[in-house]
């Protein structure tokens, strides 16, 4: 791939996913390249195990947003659950470059971070924010010289909101070395504390 290839800004493709009732924010890194997507929405790529994760969490089957068909995901019925449920989505970077043209965080640059305050202003019953991975939580917590908690754990962000609290979950990636259902425990405790289990 040639250097003008990777030195491309790519612009997030999607408008934040804010349902009005959002107690949750849920931040990835950023979409992956388009030729991954197996639907016009968050987590897109079919080996990444993130709606996996919330099929096994909500519905006791990792299937339950698999459409068998086109083995990619169901959307529509991701969104109606995203809306009922209060969960919000995006992502950390709106504008990133590639440096190895992949979808790897470890050859993301970002270019323009999140509005995170914009965000929240939108949903102001968000009180939970969770962060999917290291780049993520990096570009968060980066701008405040705030280290991200271990995984699995909190912090308040007080530059965030005097009552926002910041997870750091593991990245649900394949190339996170951590069973799907290890990942998945994560994710429940981070729900029921978010009152959403």
């Amino acid at each position: 791939m040639s250097n003008a290839t990777h030195s491309i800004i790519e612009y997030h493709p999607w408008e934040p996913f804010l349902p009005t009732n959002a107690k949750v924010l849920i931040l990835g890194s950023f979409p992956p390249p388009r030729k991954r997507w197996s639907m016009d929405f968050y987590y897109p790529n079919k080996t990444n195990d993130f709606w996996k994760i919330i099929g096994h969490i909500f519905f006791n089957n990792e299937q339950h947003f698999i459409n068998r068909a086109t083995k990619g995901f169901k959307q529509a019925d991701i969104i109606e659950f995203l809306n009922e449920k209060g969960i919000a989505m995006y992502d950390a970077a709106t504008a990133v470059r590639r440096t190895q043209g992949n979808a790897s965080d470890l050859h993301l640059q970002i270019i323009e971070a999140t509005n995170i305050h914009a965000l929240l202003e939108r949903i102001p019953n968000c009180h939970t924010i969770a962060v999917t991975g290291e780049k993520s939580a990096q570009t968060v917590l980066g701008p405040y010289n705030i280290s991200a908690p271990s995984i699995g754990e909190s912090i308040t962000v007080p530059q965030l909101g005097s009552d926002i609290v910041l997870y750091r979950m593991p990245s649900t990636s394949r190339a996170y070395p951590l069973a799907l259902d290890k990942k998945a425990d994560f994710y429940r405790k981070l729900f029921i504390s978010a009152g959403i289990i």
